[in-house]
């Protein structure tokens, strides 16, 4: 998983998520609290450690490392759980599927916090089936700081401890681990709920979303590669010590994600990107009970008992089973004794899966996968920008290439800011008011134009008096030379002349014929 998260990890651009990241986190730690006051409350943590991390190199591979670690660290906790639960075959394949799937090496790649906030929840889970009750606490708690959608791991290991049938004693150390976390997390919680209007853009997720989870959480999407793995996690089912934690972990959280959705929509493939560990555990404990299931019919192969040991409990096991030590190499009662070419052929097949998938992991290294490269814009401007020509931001979210990459624009006016991010307490800064802009505006004949994809071509109408502002007026008043590519971020306008600014006016209040 290391090696697969530092390939391409030095690939130029920042996409906006991750330039919010880099720029957030090179604010002094006055500047970010003040910030996270009125945005971005979620990622506050997030903030402060990558505040150190910049600190020591402000780059974008210093930026991406700390997810390649922690998709590292998950890899590793995912095998510790399938021996601990299973047998070491099983903690093998499980983590090295999980290095190979598509899904995690782009978010190992990615300056956010979801791939630290799965290696939290991958090492709780962990510290569950160990019964370590106060390291479950504490790192509960920080995996929620990281990101507060990742609570509903709780509602996973509370299913795990109810399929279990967890003794009086357990539930209770349990729910106390669970209450501390609860109380360390609630000021996030309140801060968080008054910028609930962040995820407004969300939709509200049907069949569609659970399907393309599915597909994404396995470790090939599409193909023959996916319909083993769904084959697999079905006879993982049977498991019953691997199945009570790792189904519970890949179901529960984005189920109940999903179903609060219906109401009010907090659903993103990324926000339960942490359940994803439960998937690789199930393949994998599918993929040996079916080996164990060839050695036991095959000529000359074992039988199994007639009263094998059952699965029972999948992680409160008492004595020399689960839950009081990790796998100690004696064969499992009712299974064939270890076979050294099972594993070995279990990692041919998964390397053959990765080769299979090669051309989606060298798709994902390329800066073109992401939305957008806040670098090729920076660039842009670098080439084309005279000192002191206007720039309007359209809306003003744009701004986010000249945080991540302020170079490209350090000559130019930005004609619509009233104040930086970092004095503002912003993430884009605050902007004057239309009567300003207008006025601006009226005072230069060229500005060029860094806007959305949506903004000029679509009928938004912002609520913003100063965005609508700036559609009017450059709608109006100006009109697009061919420099700069004609859809994309940024683009020159002149000033129309006044007869051509008439005409233009009298055909937009023209009401428009049916076919037209």
């Amino acid at each position: 998983m290391l090696g697969l998260g530092l390939w391409g990890l030095d690939r130029d651009g920042m996409w906006r998520d991750e330039g919010v990241t880099f720029q957030v986190a090179r604010r002094s730690v006055p500047e970010i609290l003040r910030l996270v006051q009125g945005v971005d409350a979620v990622h506050a943590l997030y903030y402060l450690l990558m505040h150190a991390v910049l600190a020591v190199h402000p780059g974008e591979i210093a930026l991406r490392l700390p997810s390649v670690l922690a998709a590292a660290a998950a890899a590793g906790l995912i095998a510790a759980l399938g021996v601990r639960l299973a047998r070491p075959r099983v903690g093998l394949w499980a983590g090295l599927l999980y290095a190979v799937t598509p899904l995690v090496g782009h978010y190992a790649q990615e300056g956010r916090s979801y791939a630290l906030v799965t290696a939290g929840a991958a090492g709780a889970t962990l510290l569950l089936v160990r019964r370590a009750w106060w390291a479950y606490g504490v790192v509960l708690t920080v995996t929620c700081l990281l990101h507060e959608l990742a609570a509903p791991v709780v509602c996973a290991h509370a299913v795990t401890l109810g399929v279990g049938r967890a003794p009086r004693r357990v539930w209770a150390a349990w729910g106390c681990a669970v209450a501390a976390a609860g109380v360390a997390l609630l000021p996030l919680l309140l801060l968080s709920r008054a910028q609930a209007g962040q995820v407004g853009w969300l939709p509200v997720p049907g069949w569609g979303s659970a399907e393309r989870l599915l597909r994404e959480f396995a470790a090939g999407p599409t193909g023959v590669v996916f319909g083993v793995c769904v084959l697999l996690m079905v006879a993982g089912l049977g498991a019953g010590r691997v199945a009570g934690v790792a189904l519970p972990l890949l179901v529960v959280p984005p189920g109940l994600l999903i179903a609060v959705s219906q109401v009010r929509p907090l659903y993103d493939d990324r926000y339960v990107l942490y359940a994803l560990a439960g998937a690789p555990l199930l393949v994998a404990a599918g993929a040996d009970r079916l080996t164990d299931l060839v050695h036991r019919v095959r000529p000359g192969g074992e039988r199994p008992s007639h009263n094998p040991k059952p699965d029972g409990d999948p992680h409160l096991d008492q004595g020399p089973r689960l839950g009081q030590g990790p796998y100690d190499g004696r064969p499992v009662a009712g299974r064939p004794p270890h076979r050294p070419l099972a594993p070995l052929a279990g990692t041919l097949a998964i390397t053959l899966v990765f080769l299979h998938h090669l051309p989606l992991h060298r798709q994902d290294r390329s800066p073109a996968h992401r939305p957008d490269n806040l670098a090729l814009t920076s660039a842009y401007a670098a080439r084309h920008l005279r000192p002191g020509d206007p720039v309007l931001f359209v809306p003003s979210i744009g701004r986010r290439a000249v945080l991540a990459y302020p170079k490209g624009f350090r000559r130019a006016w930005d004609i619509a800011l009233r104040q930086s991010g970092p004095r503002s307490g912003t993430l884009y800064g605050r902007e004057v008011g239309a009567g300003e802009l207008r006025r601006r505006l009226a005072s230069v004949d060229r500005v060029w134009v860094v806007a959305e994809p949506y903004a000029l071509n679509s009928p938004w109408y912002p609520s913003n008096p100063t965005e609508r502002v700036k559609l009017a007026v450059v709608g109006e008043e100006f009109r697009p030379l061919s420099e700069g590519p004609p859809d994309g971020p940024l683009r020159l306008y002149v000033r129309r002349p006044a007869a051509e600014r008439t005409a233009h006016l009298a055909t937009e209040r023209t009401p428009q014929s049916p076919n037209r």
